[in-house]
C-alpha cells in the first residue's frame, strides 16, 4: 500500500506542475491555480492546471488500479512499418546496408564501411597512423639498456617511480627530432608505469642554442611531438638559473643576466605557464663559486634561489625539483658523519623545507669522458658513512631521486636497482 501510494504522488505531482507557467486567458475556473505561485510573482505571470489535482489523481488511479493492470497491459504504439512490396508502395533502392534492423552493437553487414578505416586493395594494408608505435618498435625499445631496466624493475616489483631521461636537444638541431622522439614514445609504451620522460638536460646553460628564439622554439616543439606520442605523460627538463641566487644584489643581477643571456626567468616562467613542461629542475652545481664576487655564499645562493622561485609562483604550473651532485665523489664519497648530516641539511632538507622544491634529485653515480667513476655509495655497493646516512632518510623517499644508467651498471640491473630503492622513491632511467 506505501509503495502504491508513493506511486499515486509522484504520478499526480508531475502531472500537475505541468501545468505551471501555462497562461490562461480567465481567472475564473477550477483550473487556475495562481494561488500556487509564490508571493511576489509579477501580475503577468499566470497558472492554470492542465490537470487539476482531483483529475490527476483519477489519472493515477486509473493507472494503478487492480494492482495495476491497466500499466501492465500499456505497450508501445507499434512502428509504422512499410512493405516495399505491396502494391503500390515505393521504396528507394540506393540506400547502403541490407535493409533489415539490426541490434546495437552487432556486426556490421558484409561491405559496409567499419567505422573509417580507409578501403584496401588486395587485403593489403594502406593506412597507418603517423603516430602509433609499432609491435617491431616496441621490440627495439626493450632491447635497449633503459627498456631492460624498466623490465627489471617490473619484475622484481621496484617500487621506484619510474622516467625516462634523454637528450633531444641535438637530435633537434640535427632536423631528426621525430625519429628521436618516436624511440622515447616506444620505450614508454613498453612499460605502462612510466611517469614520463625528462627530454633535456641543461637547457639554455650549455652551448647548444645559440639564440633565445631557438630554445624556445626547440621547448615548444619537443613538448608538441611528446604530448602527441604520449598522451597523458609528464615532460620534465633540467636547468639551471644563476641569477636566481643574486636575490636583492643588482649588480650581480646585471652581470649574470649579461653572462647567462638564455637563461631569463621570465622565459622559463613561460615554458610552465603555458604547459610545455611538468617538472622543472634547477641544478644547485652553481652555488658554492658563482657567486663569490658578491661575497654571497652557498647557503644564501640557495636561500635567495628558492625565495625567487615561490615569488614567481612557478609551482603552480608545474612540479619544482632540486638537482644535486656534490654527494658523490671520484671512486666514492669520504664524507664523514658530521659532513653528510650538515650537506644532508642543505641540500636536501633546506629546499623541501621552503616549501619551493617538492623533489629533491641526487646523482648516486656518473662516469666521465676518461672512463673515472665517481659514486654517493661504495665501489660495487660496499658500505660506507654517506649511503647508510642517506638510508636513514626513509619518512621523505618519495621525495627523493636518482638518475641511474642501465648502460653502466654498478653491479648488474637487478641489483642495482634494489639498491637504489633503499634510499631514492623515484628513478630517471637514461637513454642515449
Amino acid at each position: 500500500m506505501r509503495r502504491r501510494l508513493r506511486q499515486v504522488f509522484i504520478i499526480g505531482l508531475t502531472l500537475s506542475l505541468l501545468g505551471i507557467g501555462v497562461p490562461a486567458y480567465s481567472e475564473d475556473g477550477d483550473r487556475n491555480c495562481n494561488d500556487e505561485l509564490p508571493p511576489g510573482t509579477p501580475s503577468y505571470v499566470v497558472c492554470t492546471w492542465l490537470n487539476t489535482p482531483e483529475e490527476a489523481l483519477d489519472t493515477a488511479l486509473f493507472w494503478l488500479g487492480n494492482d495495476g493492470e491497466n500499466m501492465e497491459n500499456a505497450a508501445p504504439i507499434p512502428p509504422i512499418m512499410i512493405d516495399c512490396g505491396e502494391a503500390g508502395n515505393e521504396c528507394p533502392t540506393d540506400a547502403e546496408g541490407d535493409g533489415q534492423l539490426h541490434d546495437v552493437d552487432s556486426p556490421d553487414v558484409p561491405g559496409a564501411e567499419d567505422g573509417g578505416t580507409p578501403e584496401c586493395q588486395n587485403g593489403e594494408q594502406c593506412y597507418v597512423d603517423p603516430n602509433s608505435i609499432t609491435a617491431a618498435e616496441k621490440t627495439a625499445a626493450q632491447a635497449t639498456p633503459a627498456g631492460q631496466a624498466t623490465q627489471t624493475m617490473a619484475q622484481t616489483q621496484t617500487t621506484m617511480r619510474v622516467w625516462i631521461e634523454t637528450e633531444l636537444a641535438d637530435d633537434y638541431k640535427a632536423g631528426k627530432l621525430t625519429e628521436a622522439a618516436k624511440k622515447i614514445a616506444a620505450l614508454v609504451a613498453t612499460q605502462p608505469g612510466v611517469v614520463g620522460v625528462r627530454f633535456t638536460s641543461q637547457l639554455g646553460y650549455n652551448e647548444t642554442f645559440a639564440t633565445a628564439e631557438e630554445l624556445d622554439k626547440f621547448v615548444s616543439e619537443t613538448a608538441t611531438a611528446l604530448r602527441t606520442l604520449l598522451p597523458g605523460k609528464k615532460l620534465a627538463a633540467h636547468t639551471v638559473v644563476p641569477v636566481l641566487g643574486c636575490g636583492a644584489d643588482q649588480a650581480c643581477t646585471a652581470e649574470l643576466t649579461k653572462k647567462y643571456p638564455l637563461l631569463d626567468p621570465e622565459r622559463i616562467g613561460a615554458w610552465l605557464s603555458k604547459g610545455y613542461l611538468d617538472q622543472l629542475a634547477l641544478d644547485s652545481g652553481h652555488f658554492a663559486t658563482e657567486y663569490a664576487t658578491w661575497k654571497i655564499d652557498a647557503t644564501a645562493a640557495q636561500r635567495n634561489q628558492w625565495a625567487q622561485v615561490q615569488a614567481r609562483a612557478w609551482d603552480a604550473y608545474a612540479q619544482i625539483a632540486a638537482e644535486d651532485a656534490s654527494f658523490a665523489a671520484a671512486g666514492s664519497s669520504a664524507l664523514t658523519e658530521e659532513q653528510v648530516t650538515k650537506a644532508i641539511a642543505e641540500r636536501i632538507a633546506a629546499p623541501l623545507r621552503e616549501d619551493a622544491a617538492e623533489t629533491v634529485t641526487l646523482w648516486s653515480r656518473w662516469q666521465n669522458d676518461q672512463g673515472q667513476v665517481s659514486r654517493v655509495y661504495g665501489e660495487k655497493w660496499a658500505a660506507n658513512t654517506t649511503w647508510e646516512q642517506l638510508k636513514k632518510l626513509g619518512t621523505i623517499k618519495p621525495r627523493l631521486a636518482t638518475v641511474y644508467d642501465p648502460a653502466h651498471p654498478e653491479v648488474d640491473l637487478a641489483t642495482d636497482l634494489k639498491n637504489l630503492s633503499e634510499v631514492f622513491g623515484q628513478v630517471y632511467l637514461h637513454t642515449s
